[in-house]
Order: C-alpha cells, then sequence, then structure tokens
C-alpha cells in the first residue's frame, strides 16, 4: 500500500475532454488559416468585463465550424510543415534515437513475477511484458496493439499485479484517451478473465491481500465527455473476482456514509496491503496534493459496510502514507516545506499526536513506499535523486546509487525485502535497478544500453536570481564543445504547476536538436515542487505570475550569457505549462523567435468549464471568487493577446480525444493569435485526430511531432538548411 498524492495526479485529476473527432491529419494545400467566425460575448464578473470573440468554439461539435475550422487550421499547419527542407531528415534522426531505447515506465514485482511495461527498441507503443525472478527471460503479456483497429491505435494506461502475482488488473484506451475499460489477466496462462470494467480512466486498482478480488475507483453511471461534470462524484467499489458487476459493492462516495464528508470534486480511493487488515480510503479533493485519509477493518469494507474513521484532513498536509505491519507512515509537508514522515498507528491511529520518523532536510522528500525490511524514502537534493530506507528500529540508510541522475519512479513489495526504481539523467539513458535489504544495488538488464554514444554530451546547474532575488534553478544541456557565442539555439521549457517537478532524465529526441549545436534548457520555476511545497504555493493562485516570470529572467540570463540570443530562443510550455508559455508570450513577446504552447492551457478564466475545470479549481482558482477571479484572469493568456502585436512565431498542439485541456483552447488561442499579430510570423494549430493529451501517444507521433516542432523552429530561426523558399 504505498499510495502517493503525486502519482496519482499524474493519471488521476488533472482531467479534460474534447470532441471526438475522426478524419485525415490533413486535407489539402490552403493558402492560409481558416479565420473563425467573430461572435463577442460580454459578461461582467466582479466588476472587470471581458470580452470574448470566440466563445462559441467552447460547444466543440455541436457548433458546424468547429470540425472545419480545426481540420482547417491542421491542414494549413501541415502543408506548411511539410514545406521545411530539413524536416524529412529530422524525423529520420529523431526515429533513430527514440527507437534505439527500450523505454521502461513502470516495475512492479509480486510473488515469483518481475513486470515492466516497456516499448521496446523499435516498437510503436508500451507493452507488459513479466519475467521469473530478477534474471528470467521476459515474456510478453499484454500487447495493446492487439486491440486496435483500422486507423486508431490503443494504450496500455495502467497496470497493477495481485499480491501473490497471480493476476494483472489493466486499463487499456483507444486514440489517446485515456477513457480506460479494465481488464484482468492470468499471469501464467495469459488468459483474460471475464470481468470487464468501464468508467475505469482512472481506476487505481488495489488487490485484496488473498487477491480475490479488489478495490477501484469508476466514473458515474450515464457520465459524459465534454461535461463539465464529467469526472464529479466517482465512486470507489469494491469488485470480486469473476463475478457480475451488478453486485460490485460501493465503498467510498459521496453520501454514502455520514461520517465521511465529500465534495463533488472529490476522487475516493481505497486501498489494501498484503500482510495488514486495514483499509484505508483517500479523498482527493480535484488536483489539490494533500487528502484527507480514512481508516477501516478491511473485512466490513470489503463487504460493502466499511467502518471510516478519520486520520488525516488537508489541513494536515499529508500527500503520502504507507503501511508496514501494525504501523501507519504519513508524508507530510505540516511544519516542513521539504516534507517529513510521521508514524502513528495503523488501526487506531491519527495525525495528531503521530511521532516524527524522518525530519525535514534539504533534500525535498518525494514518495515513501514500504518493503519487509522497512520504508524506502526518495528525495531530490539539488536535482538529484536520493533514495534511503528507514528500519522498522528507526534507523535511516542512505542508499548509494550507480550515478547521478533522478530516479523516476519507486516500487516495493511489501511480502519481500528491496525496493525498485529506475535511474536517469539528462546524458544518462534509463537503467532499471533493485537495492536489496543491504542497501546494495543491482543495475538490471531490462533497460539495457541503447546503441549511441551519449557521452558526447553533457549538462549543467546553474541558479538564476530573479527580478525578486530568488534564486531559480536552470538545467543547461549541450554537446561537448559548444561554442557559447550567442549563435546556439536555445529549446527552453518550463512548467511549474501542482508541485510536480521536471527531474533530470534522458531524452532521447531532443539528441538530434544537441546534435545540430542546438542547446537544450529546463527552468525549475516556482509552482512546480524541485524545492518543496513552499516552491509551490509561491507559483501558485495569485502568485501565479512568478511562473512565466521566473522563466522570462532565465531567458534573459542565458541571452546574457552567450549561450543563445533572442533571435535564436525558443520556448515551450506544455498543458498547465501553457500558462507560463502564453503569458511569457503575451508579456515579453520581444524576447522569443518562437512560442511553442503544447496542448496548453491558454484561457484560464474559462478552463474552469472543461471536463478538468472543476478538478483543477484547489490549483488556479474559480472565477465566482473575486480573488481567484482575480488571479485566474493574470493567467489568462488569451484575454492578454493585444490587436496590432508584433509577435513572434507560435505553434500550439492539440489531441481531438484529448481528456485534460480540451481542443478549444488550443482554437481559440490560434484564432485570437491570428487575428491580432502584425509581425508576419506564422501562427499555426498542429492537430493530432488519434491522439488526446499525449500520454496515449504512440512512438511514431511523438517522433513526428517532435520532428515538425524543430523544423519549424530552426526555420524561423534561419538555420541553414531548413529555410523555405
Amino acid at each position: 500500500m504505498n499510495i502517493n498524492r503525486r502519482r496519482l495526479l499524474a493519471t488521476a485529476a488533472a482531467l479534460g475532454a474534447g470532441a471526438a473527432m475522426r478524419g485525415p491529419a490533413f486535407a489539402a494545400d490552403p493558402a492560409g488559416p481558416p479565420k473563425a467566425s467573430v461572435r463577442l460575448v460580454s459578461e461582467t464578473l466582479h466588476g472587470t468585463t471581458i470580452t470574448d470573440p470566440y466563445r462559441w468554439m467552447e460547444t466543440q461539435a455541436a457548433d458546424p465550424e468547429w470540425t472545419p475550422y480545426l481540420m482547417g487550421q491542421n491542414a494549413y499547419a501541415r502543408a506548411m510543415l511539410a514545406r521545411i527542407p530539413g524536416r524529412d531528415a529530422l524525423t529520420h534522426k529523431i526515429g533513430g534515437y527514440s527507437g534505439g531505447v527500450v523505454a521502461v515506465s513502470a516495475v512492479q514485482a509480486a510473488g515469483p513475477y518481475v513486470f515492466t511495461q516497456a516499448r521496446p527498441a523499435g516498437a510503436n507503443t508500451f507493452k507488459l511484458y513479466v519475467r521469473e525472478g530478477m534474471h528470467g527471460a521476459d515474456r510478453l503479456l499484454i500487447d495493446p496493439d492487439l486491440l486496435a483497429t483500422a486507423g486508431t491505435h490503443v494504450s496500455l494506461d495502467y497496470f497493477q499485479v495481485s499480491p501473490d502475482g497471480r493476476y494483472v488488473a489493466y486499463g487499456t484506451s483507444p486514440a489517446g484517451s485515456e477513457n480506460s475499460t479494465l481488464r484482468i489477466m492470468e499471469t501464467a496462462s495469459g488468459a483474460v478473465l471475464p470481468d470487464v470494467i468501464d468508467r475505469a480512466q482512472n481506476a487505481s486498482p488495489s488487490w485484496l491481500p488473498d487477491s480475490s478480488g479488489m478495490f477501484l475507483n469508476r466514473l458515474k453511471a450515464g457520465t459524459k465527455h465534454g461535461d463539465p461534470d464529467h469526472y464529479m462524484d466517482s465512486v470507489a467499489w469494491f469488485h470480486a473476482l469473476k463475478t457480475d458487476l451488478a453486485t460490485d459493492r460501493k465503498v467510498l462516495n459521496r453520501g454514502l456514509d455520514p461520517a465521511v464528508v465529500m465534495q463533488p470534486i472529490d476522487f475516493p480511493v481505497v486501498a489494501a496491503q498484503a500482510g495488514s487488515d486495514v483499509a484505508l480510503g483517500l479523498c482527493i479533493s480535484g488536483v489539490q496534493n494533500e487528502f484527507t485519509l480514512y481508516s477501516s477493518p478491511l473485512d466490513v469494507a470489503a463487504a460493502g459496510r466499511p467502518a471510516w474513521r478519520q486520520i488525516c484532513s488537508p489541513a494536515d498536509a499529508v500527500t503520502g502514507v504507507a503501511i508496514l505491519g501494525d504501523d501507519l507512515y504519513l508524508m507530510t509537508h505540516k511544519d516542513a516545506p521539504s516534507f517529513r514522515v510521521v508514524k502513528t498507528s495503523a488501526r487506531d491511529g491519527a495525525f495528531a499526536g503521530a511521532q516524527q520518523v524522518v525530519a525535514p532536510s534539504q533534500a525535498v522528500l518525494k514518495t515513501i513506499a514500504a518493503a519487509r525490511d522497512g520504508i524506502y524514502v526518495q528525495a531530490i537534493d539539488g536535482g538529484l535523486g536520493r533514495l534511503s530506507r528507514l528500519a522498522p528500529g528507526g534507523r535511516t540508510t542512505a542508499i548509494a546509487l550507480p550515478f547521478e541522475g533522478s530516479i523516476a519512479s519507486i516500487y516495493t513489495d511489501p511480502l519481500k525485502d528491496g525496493c525498485w526504481f529506475i535511474l536517469d539523467s539528462w546524458v544518462r539513458s534509463p537503467v532499471v535497478c533493485f537495492a536489496d535489504a543491504s542497501g546494495a544495488v543491482t543495475v538490471t538488464d531490462i533497460a539495457p544500453k541503447p546503441p549511441f554514444d551519449t557521452s558526447i554530451y553533457e549538462s549543467r546547474e546553474v541558479l538564476v536570481a530573479a527580478r525578486d532575488g530568488v534564486k531559480i534553478p536552470l538545467s543547461i544541456v549541450y554537446k561537448k564543445g559548444l561554442a557559447r557565442d550567442g549563435t546556439a539555439p536555445l529549446y527552453l521549457q518550463a512548467y511549474g504547476a501542482y508541485g510536480l517537478d521536471i527531474d533530470p532524465g534522458f531524452q532521447p529526441r531532443m539528441l538530434p536538436w544537441l546534435d545540430l549545436g542546438g542547446v537544450f534548457a529546463v527552468a525549475h520555476v516556482r509552482g512546480g515542487g524541485e524545492l518543496g511545497e513552499g516552491w509551490h504555493q509561491a507559483g501558485q493562485k495569485l502568485n501565479k505570475p512568478n511562473t512565466w516570470r521566473d522563466c522570462i529572467d532565465c531567458a534573459e540570463y542565458l541571452i546574457a550569457e552567450k549561450w543563445t540570443s533572442r533571435a535564436r530562443l525558443a520556448v515551450e510550455g506544455t498543458s498547465a505549462g501553457g500558462i507560463m508559455i502564453g503569458r511569457f508570450l503575451t508579456e515579453r513577446p520581444d524576447l522569443l523567435a518562437v512560442a511553442v504552447i503544447r496542448v496548453g492551457d491558454s484561457n484560464a478564466t474559462r478552463a474552469q468549464f472543461m471536463e478538468s475545470g472543476p478538478a483543477n479549481i484547489p490549483e488556479f482558482g474559480s472565477i465566482e471568487d473575486p480573488e481567484g477571479f482575480k488571479g485566474l484572469l493574470e493567467m489568462d493568456a488569451y484575454q492578454h493577446v493585444k490587436d496590432g502585436t508584433r509577435y513572434p512565431a507560435v505553434l500550439l498542439t492539440t489531441g481531438v480525444t484529448d481528456p485534460r485541456v480540451a481542443p478549444w483552447e488550443a482554437g481559440k488561442m490560434a484564432a485570437r493569435l491570428q487575428a491580432a499579430t502584425t509581425s508576419g510570423k506564422p501562427v499555426i494549430l498542429r492537430v493530432e485526430t488519434d491522439a488526446g493529451h499525449g500520454l496515449g501517444s504512440t512512438r511514431t507521433q511523438r517522433d513526428l511531432e517532435s520532428a515538425d516542432t524543430y523544423a519549424f523552429i530552426l526555420w524561423q530561426m534561419g538555420v541553414a538548411g531548413y529555410g523555405v523558399g
């Protein structure tokens, strides 16, 4: 039972959707982008009048103009990108690098087995493999390609093995939609059980200790994509193996138990663990990291009669939990911005009076996980991953890692000693490791070294003084021997939301950019979690301007230090990072050559009206609240676009099945920028019709998007070999 709110956030809470369109990727070469109809809507909120010329796009498929507009934008973008001379060669190089890497996204172990979610070298999608023991031969267990239909791929969204390893529950979805159906497979035979569970987008399955059934979350019956209440009032159920879904029992949901107070946006998760007779119930309020935690005797919870008793509330700032024996371990940032760990009783304990067992330090704690030999603690210190073990007796031992890098994820089997983890860095490809009870680390053969040399690249970490004096961590990656004369194309990324990090991670698609003499940089701006919860809160709600201004200040540093120049600077923001790049673009359009807004939030004052909107209120605020509206309006790039401004070149992307950021955000932003700019620089919207937010995209889709992005940037920067006649 290793529950971490940040891990759930990546898969369960930052949600949204778009219209489910189908059709060709692009049509004939158009002369220019389509001009969207202007239908002005004005409203006054808290004394401020907002005018919106393209609100009609929010109805998407219900408006007859939407699909022709979006496909027309895509046709224009694809035709323009296809004319860039170096694009095809770049696509080939990117595919060579990405295809040469065995990518591993998750490892789990149970019984005699080790399970890995991996994309083999040259493959297009992630699959599930199983081996007996650490050194056994891998056997293909689940291949989502076998579920695909013509024109639509299928993705493996998640998996959870039973405590004895006999079964694996897994979710798959079509076209990157993340709209999962959960199935159960028998490990030994590969037979798929008759249990088929829909509405399992974020099921978070948790098995009973005897593997006879599981707790899981399902969206409410009758829910519709596109509605703001799509993710509201979901239900945690108990499902007994090989039984009819009609016999499943509700265990945790709003209104079920008077002792459990829940809001419509609360996401209920129930978890069990081998070796424990306690069930834990979490009520996760949208994207908020801090949750309410309850416990119940396991037997009555599985019977549909839970006796919930509250352990902590969001005020206790708990974001991670693990059980070891009769002890309950809670990771919290209460009175500790870098987090600490406290211990109480799993049966009848509470946060109040819990004993501190891991004190706060400079390192920021990220995850705790329980194994038989203790609690494994993952942390980050100065951008570098750290791993330690807290023994049942209270002694903490640091575990030496094979190299300095970032820990992507950890996994423990509560019935066995040790910890599995994935380790990589900006310039080292990932390896799958196992730390045993002695602290010795074995680098397994699960992710072999790729067939290309990464020693020709290097990275450095610097601190940049922001305008208010705060030091912003900045990572810089480049090919050895780079001349710092201001001529290098530089690709700068930033995110800054939800307390999530951009840790040093190997990105094979970036290597062709470095080979061309480019620089890749990441600004670890406020709003992220690299420096703890205080760093998160310093870029949240009314503090959100720190996020994009930190990135602006890092960009100016890179220019001043001659890593690049304004004419050679591209800045990218993805998803919630769309707020960062959108406001960078509208506040300092003079500072960059290209802005890349990938599946980005651009219209913050309207975002709560898409599927993901209500869940995101804890992070960004609500327009119904005066202070919330003030913060959202300041974040809203769409509302800050000014007519007659010389905007740089802009590439926007979206996926029509996106369940996190609705495609109308990109559609509205593209139309507004195209109408406002006077620079003559292109503003294009690239659309994926068989993809969503990107989590379920195929390798080929990602390769092509990367090639289009780099080629567009190099063209706009005037790099030789990428000019369009």
